[in-house]
């Protein structure tokens, strides 16, 4: 089995089996922040969820860029070869990691997709700058204030993560040391990709067991009520831009998806993806491709 190695790339070195990626760094919002980077065009920035890494996107990064885009997908603050700082994990702040990149590459203008809890970093980015985001793709979430709300209360049926991923201490005492036990099974949920659980391992798992790991991926979910609360505060309106919705099929999730997102935009559409589940471009990323640069042009 061949495992990812958790050194930090060199700046601008190539990126294994992707010609034309390399890996580059980031400081501009005060943590040092990795991301991949390769394509030219307009630029189209992937933000990945938990527990995973820029890796999430690999299958589709090299066609997106054929397509004509600069394509470009940062490891979340504190997940991957970013770094794994103490604060700073609000959805508001950790879009102004991602911002910074995008600056920093020249463009004043961006499509963005994002999953899971990149997706909610992805809405703070949109509703903020709105005039920075042509596109934005949100997949495999709920918007905090915004139906993130109705999915975490057990009592009604709701999603149990949640609230344990936000006690943080309790969460990274219970877990640490049996990561492998705990995400394992999360990972062969959530995707339908017949290689799925070698891939998990070799790629995605050894970054949350490596030392700060696991409390990294769960501080993302620890500001999710103060997410909730700014989102809310900060409203001004419906997002102008162009939203596409996308869920895997598998799940089952997309109507309460779009709930939830046309709390926030009257500029809709939605499509689930066929054959796939959570990790919706690993398992179907042809389809996925096509369905993105038909939104974007």
């Amino acid at each position: 089995m061949t495992v990812v190695s958790l050194n930090p790339p060199e700046e601008g070195s190539a990126v294994e089996s992707l010609p034309g990626f390399v890996h580059r760094y980031s400081t501009g919002n005060g943590a040092r922040i990795h991301y991949v980077v390769g394509g030219d065009g307009p630029a189209v920035l992937l933000l990945h969820g938990f527990a995973y890494t820029w890796e999430d996107w690999r299958r589709i990064l090299q066609p997106l860029a054929a397509a004509g885009y600069t394509v470009i997908a940062p490891d979340l603050r504190a997940m991957g070869y970013s770094e794994k700082t103490k604060d700073g994990f609000s959805k508001v702040n950790v879009a102004e990691d991602n911002r910074a990149i995008v600056r920093e590459l020249g463009f004043d203008e961006v499509n963005i997709v994002g999953g899971d809890i990149g997706a909610m970093v992805a809405y703070a980015y949109a509703s903020r700058h709105p005039d920075e985001v042509r596109r934005f793709v949100f997949g495999e979430a709920f918007i905090p204030g915004f139906g993130l709300e109705d999915h975490t209360n057990t009592s009604t049926g709701g999603f149990w993560h949640f609230g344990f991923h936000g006690a943080v201490d309790i969460a990274t005492m219970l877990v640490e040391g049996r990561e492998a036990k705990y995400l394992m099974p999360f990972y062969t949920m959530m995707s339908t990709h017949g290689d799925v659980e070698k891939r998990m391992r070799e790629r995605f798992l050894p970054f949350f067991e490596a030392p700060g790991g696991i409390r990294g991926g769960f501080e993302h979910y620890g500001t999710l009520a103060a997410d909730l609360k700014e989102n809310r505060k900060q409203f001004t309106g419906k997002l102008p831009m162009p939203v596409l919705v996308l869920a895997g099929d598998k799940d089952g999730a997309l109507p309460a998806i779009v709930d939830s997102v046309q709390r926030v935009s009257d500029r809709l559409e939605s499509d689930a993806v066929p054959s796939a589940g959570h990790t919706f471009a690993e398992d179907n990323p042809e389809w996925v491709v096509e369905r993105l640069t038909r939104f974007f042009a």
